[in-house]
């Protein structure tokens, strides 16, 4: 993902990897490298971790379009999944609105109990993706499997699909 901004005099680009979870696997699923160029001649100036970046900005992206589309009125934060995006997801998210309860969906129990055990606050594991997410105006999904918002959509109101 090259950028260029002759307004900053910079030059960039992002390398990203995705390899499919083996076994136990401490690796995380996606990798990324932000690599940065003098614009003037091309001569590396950094590497730096993609990853941190990327997980930071994605969910900067999710605040603000949260920001803008959240009722007034919502209490409950709602995540599915339980990797990178859902750690920095709940981080900001937590930051920046009063949620009084937060809800935490991963098809792997065993990671989103390990999730909810590391964060500072109070999180609910549930037992089903649509336990998760009844009731709550915008859930948030943070995993790498795109049948998952289809399978629960039938769970969310007219309002909420729209």
């Amino acid at each position: 993902m090259p950028a260029y901004s002759a307004a900053d005099d910079a030059l960039t680009t992002k390398l990203v990897t995705f390899y499919e979870r083996r076994g136990d696997s401490a690796a995380p699923s996606h990798q990324a490298t932000v690599l940065l160029f003098d614009p003037r001649c091309g001569s590396l100036r950094a590497v730096l971790d993609g990853s941190v970046i990327t997980a930071k900005r994605t969910a900067a992206v999710s605040a603000i379009a949260t920001k803008l589309l959240m009722p007034r009125s919502a209490e409950v934060l709602c995540i599915l999944g339980a990797g990178v995006q859902a750690r920095s997801h709940y981080e900001i998210f937590m930051e920046l609105f009063p949620f009084t309860e937060v809800r935490l969906w991963n098809r792997s129990e065993q990671r989103a109990v390990r999730l909810a055990s590391s964060v500072g606050g109070a999180v609910r594991v549930c037992g089903t993706a649509r336990e998760a997410v009844v009731g709550v105006p915008i859930p948030t999904h943070h995993g790498s499997h795109g049948i998952w918002p289809f399978q629960v959509g039938r769970t969310l109101t007219a309002w909420q699909c729209r």
